[in-house]
């Protein structure tokens, strides 16, 4: 691709591991990708579905929880379009939450909460601080997106565990490779626009397969976004293990044209018992620009966005 390269200098660290009670994912994936992309399935058909899985041995536990990263902010509304203007190819995300230590049932009600740079690899809430490489400044992309709130957002899971997002794909910022992080909340309630209360079940990150990627970030606006991509291999969290570690499976909107948007979806398996915010060390512990500081600038939140 055009102006950005892999980045073979930086050291493979598994910041994360699978859990020991990992098993085969094709039973389950085939279940999630009924439930995600068939919003007119009922909560009996899924239910089925995901128990014959669960009993012919296919139940997936998704990886241990990592750090939240530098970029989490509260209070992010609940919404199902997140984009606000952003610009970018279009990704609607379809998540489905189930319990793992229950036959991969539904988890009906688990909220679910993500956030990612946009294009050119700025978060919200934190836009002054640089990528890397050589990219514009983020005051230049000239959208109508709120610096404290873009491509940040929760929702609740229906009677089938599902949940989707309208967003776009999200750009890259050393040493990073592509991803979008994942919190799923159980116990809270909605309130003044956002989710309160209750705990947080799972902390994580998705990701998205090299190629794919490499393709979208040879369009507009990405493009203009040049430098050292880092692949999924050279990596500092994932940790190799496909959907297990969090990489969606991806369907293009149109075969010929990428431009046209992606649809993604994973099956995310949780102990609604379990609690792990990813603040402080967590399971991925502190790799450097993903659990301890932001790149390029030691930047700190906008004001309007600290609340």
């Amino acid at each position: 691709m055009t102006g950005n390269h892999r980045n073979a200098t930086i050291t493979r660290r598994r910041a994360i591991v699978v859990t020991g009670g990992t098993v085969a994912a094709g039973g389950l994936a085939v279940a999630g990708y009924q439930s995600a992309f068939a919003d007119t399935a009922t909560g009996a058909e899924t239910s089925a579905t995901a128990s014959a899985s669960a009993s012919s041995g296919s139940c997936t536990q998704l990886m241990s929880s990592v750090t939240e990263g530098p970029y989490y902010l509260d209070g992010a509304l609940v919404r199902k379009n997140l984009t606000e203007g952003k610009d970018g190819v279009p990704l609607t995300l379809r998540l489905t939450v189930v319990d793992s230590t229950d036959g991969c049932t539904p988890v009906s009600g688990a909220a679910v909460e993500i956030w990612h740079c946009d294009a050119w690899g700025y978060y919200s809430g934190y836009t002054t601080a640089s990528p890397s490489g050589s990219v514009p400044a983020e005051s230049e992309e000239g959208d109508s997106a709120n610096d404290s709130t873009y491509l940040r957002g929760y929702q609740v899971a229906n009677a089938n565990g599902v949940v989707k997002f309208e967003t776009i794909f999200p750009g890259w910022y050393v040493p990073r490779t592509c991803h979008i992080h994942v919190k799923v909340h159980t116990g809270g309630e909605q309130e003044d626009g956002t989710y309160e209360g209750g705990k947080v079940n799972y902390t994580g990150q998705l990701f998205f397969a090299d190629d794919i990627a490499e393709e979208i970030f040879a369009l507009e606006p990405y493009a203009k976004h040049t430098g050292t991509y880092t692949a999924l291999a050279d990596d500092m969290v994932y940790d190799g293990g496909g959907a297990t570690s969090g990489l969606l499976t991806l369907k293009a909107v149109h075969k010929k044209d990428p431009a046209k948007g992606y649809k993604g979806f994973l099956t995310l398996g949780i102990d609604p018992d379990a609690e792990n915010t990813g603040a402080g060390s967590g399971g991925g512990g502190t790799p450097p620009s993903d659990g301890a500081s932001p790149p390029s600038g030691s930047p700190s939140p906008s004001a309007s966005a600290s609340s």
